[in-house]
């Protein structure tokens, strides 16, 4: 299993992956935390990503993705992270470490944790 942030959920349901990304999300299990899933509904709304979040493609990709809830203890890592970034992305590198669930991300901040499981 891996755990994707928002920008590489987006490129897979849009089909912009980049080779290993797409290699690698074809054998693994795909997981995000539930910031994920509310951080694409409000860059549709705002118009900064164009995903049909009405299609049913995507929405049966959805329906598979397995979605870590934000608990306590998801909450309190963000806060002991080795990185300071937006608070979405804070849980959602958390969320990598609680579970022990490598990251899929393309940010370069996220990358550079030593307490943050790369999948790539």
């Amino acid at each position: 299993m891996v755990n994707l942030d928002t920008h590489i959920l987006i490129f897979a349901l849009n089909g912009d992956l980049r080779s290993k990304e797409e290699r690698l999300l074809a054998r693994n299990r795909w997981s995000v935390s539930a910031i994920v899933l509310w951080e694409l509904a409000k860059l549709v709304q705002l118009g900064r990503v164009e995903v049909d979040l009405g299609d049913r493609e995507v929405l049966r990709t959805l329906s598979r993705v397995h979605v870590w809830p934000i608990d306590f203890e998801v909450a309190l890592a963000s806060t002991r992270l080795d990185f300071r970034s937006d608070p979405a992305d804070e849980i959602i590198a958390a969320t990598s470490v609680v579970h022990d669930v490598p990251l899929v991300t393309r940010d370069e901040l996220m990358r550079g944790s030593m307490l943050v499981r790369m999948a790539l």
